[in-house]
């Protein structure tokens, strides 16, 4: 398994992990390999990887439609003290 293999799949199995469908996953991998040969170094060193992913989920969330759109986990909102103006 070479460097453009081992991105493809493991990005495709990254975003199928978190909800994108089949063909969207396949898709960002495929950006995400085009960017890895276009791109001369990472971001910081040994983060290649994560740059790719990075590209290839915004490609994905845009390339989506509402209903395949994976879910956003509710953030729990954390409170301090009262709440009260004086």
């Amino acid at each position: 398994m070479n460097h453009i293999e081992f991105i493809e799949k493991n990005i495709k199995q990254v975003l199928v992990n978190e909800g994108f469908t089949v063909p969207l996953a396949l898709g960002g991998a495929r950006h995400a390999v085009e960017y890895y040969k276009q791109a001369s170094q990472a971001s910081k060193k040994g983060a290649m990887f994560d740059d790719c992913l990075y590209r290839a989920r915004v490609w994905a969330e845009n390339n989506a439609t509402k209903d395949e759109k994976p879910a956003k986990k509710a953030r729990a909102r954390k409170t301090v003290g009262t709440l009260s103006l004086f």
